[in-house]
């Protein structure tokens, strides 16, 4: 049983390919029909960025279960929701929720991304990012952004 010598340029191309990022367009593939408005690529880099400095204050509401409650009872923020989850069923009713009570809501592409830029190794399908004074200018720009994409229908 001998080693067999890799290549030195093989073994320079490995770590770029085995990073684990996978780009944005890589998960637009994994979309549900239903995720409208879509973010673009800088918006959910933005929103990334908001989740991270809303837990560090815990302004946030995580899971379907938890933001529906609090949706219920008048809260107010952005929701963000995950584009790539199945089944639908699951979170479908919640853009018709922020509708009526004329809440923000977003869509980004990956479900994994957002449970990770919120402090947890699981995956998490809907986020309410609430607002607060120590990062309202990130949370007041993402909520320009977010009301400037069309809502779907």
């Amino acid at each position: 049983m001998t080693k067999i010598k890799a290549d030195p340029d093989a073994q320079e191309a490995q770590p770029e390919a085995s990073s684990g990022e996978r780009t944005y367009h890589e998960l637009l593939v994994n979309l549900n029909p239903i995720a409208q408005p879509l973010a673009s690529r800088r918006l959910t880099r933005k929103l990334y960025k908001c989740i991270k400095k809303a837990v560090k204050l815990k302004q946030i509401r995580r899971g379907v279960k938890e933001v529906q409650k609090f949706v219920n009872k008048g809260e107010k923020g952005i929701m963000i929701l995950a584009g790539d989850t199945l089944p639908v069923e699951v979170y479908c009713h919640l853009p018709v929720m922020c509708e009526d009570r004329n809440l923000p809501y977003i869509y980004i592409p990956s479900k994994t991304d957002l449970g990770a830029a919120a402090g947890s190794k699981r995956p998490t399908c809907v986020i309410m990012v609430k607002p607060h004074e120590e990062y309202q200018e990130a949370y007041e720009e993402c909520l320009q952004e977010v009301h400037a994409l069309p809502q779907s229908m």
